[in-house]
């Protein structure tokens, strides 16, 4: 019974969640490139650049791809190939963009910014230079195709080098964390994205489709582009605007324009003065507040209250006092008679 209110209850605090009103994160602070940030991607990259200048001269980390390709860690534990068969999808370009793209996507609908893909958008273009560009320069052959052994493999047309697989992972999972929008999801995201990232890199390495070294230079490919995305945030937030002012201009040309409620007037109904109302002429006043109701004036001079004459309102069931007299006159001294 417990178990069932706990659920119930933390079901209806999703739902409570997805029922709120939209709204800008205006509240949601960008990153930066701060100095912390500049110092990992400094040191991030020294780390690319020693990963591909220990596998151009040979050195122990090639020894090391090596043992591992005829350690063949597939047939050493050949229990667990099928569920890896279907976990290294999660470093697959095309089903982890469309998955992460819907989500990204139904949050941009939910607080009316395109950051969230745009971002995702840019940090993929940024996956294909620069990961393309180092597989096709450098052709590394993979451990399927190895001629030489003991050889780094390099320059033999091969596309392998550095991990895609990795590299994508740790991109496309990462970028759910970079868009966080509160301290405590990032941390978890981070975390998440970091293991999921760890765990695709090591399947292709069980599965022997990649070099123990390409997982390493994914991770540190991968890791560069997350570093750098705060250095694209304003060309972000250019094509964000961008995309707004042609949306509207779209609307504009198809006459998609909002309509303007027009404000109700309320006729004023004028009387005619009759003969016997002389009012001398009023110069009108401006009204100090616009939201206060005007003033109606009665018409006639004005008197002082203690000369007014007591009127009896109509429907009233008081009767008249004859012998009321307005205030401020002497009132006559009444006989008194015996009792």
């Amino acid at each position: 019974m417990r178990t069932e209110r706990n659920l119930t209850r933390r079901l209806d605090r999703v739902f409570a969640r997805l029922d709120r009103e939209p709204e800008r994160p205006a509240h949601i602070d960008v990153p930066r490139m701060s100095r912390h940030r500049v110092v990992l991607f400094t040191a991030t990259l020294a780390f690319y650049l020693a990963i591909v200048w220990a596998v151009v001269i040979s050195s122990w980390l090639v020894r090391l791809d090596w043992q591992v390709m005829f350690f063949r860690p597939y047939q050493q534990w050949p229990q667990i190939h099928a569920f890896l068969d279907y976990y290294v999808v999660l470093g697959q370009r095309g089903p982890t963009a469309v998955m992460v793209a819907a989500w990204l996507g139904w949050r941009s609908w939910r607080q009316h910014t395109l950051r969230p893909l745009l971002t995702l958008a840019a940090s993929l273009l940024l996956l294909n230079i620069t990961v393309g560009a180092a597989k096709l320069g450098m052709g590394r052959l993979g451990p399927h195709y190895a001629t030489v052994i003991g050889s780094n493999e390099m320059g033999l047309g091969g596309d392998i080098f550095p991990s895609g697989h990795t590299a994508n992972a740790v991109v496309t999972w990462g970028i759910l964390a970079y868009l966080a929008s509160s301290p405590r999801a990032r941390r978890w995201l981070s975390a998440l994205s970091a293991v999921t990232s760890l765990g695709v890199g090591l399947t292709t390495v069980y599965l022997g489709t990649h070099w123990l070294s390409d997982v390493l230079l994914g991770w540190a490919a991968g890791l560069l582009i997350l570093l750098a995305l705060p250095w694209f945030e304003p060309l972000v937030t250019r094509a964000e605007t961008g995309l707004f002012v042609l949306r509207d201009r779209w609307r504009a040309r198809r006459g998609r324009t909002v309509p303007v409620p027009a404000v109700p007037v309320t006729p004023v109904v004028l009387k005619p003065r009759t003969a016997d109302q002389h009012a001398p002429a009023r110069e009108p006043v401006a009204s100090v507040r616009g939201s206060r109701a005007p003033v109606h004036l009665a018409p006639g001079p004005h008197t002082a209250r203690s000369e007014r004459t007591p009127v009896t309102p109509a429907g009233s069931r008081r009767p008249p006092h004859a012998d009321r007299v307005p205030r401020g006159t002497s009132q006559p001294v009444r006989p008194l008679t015996g009792g």
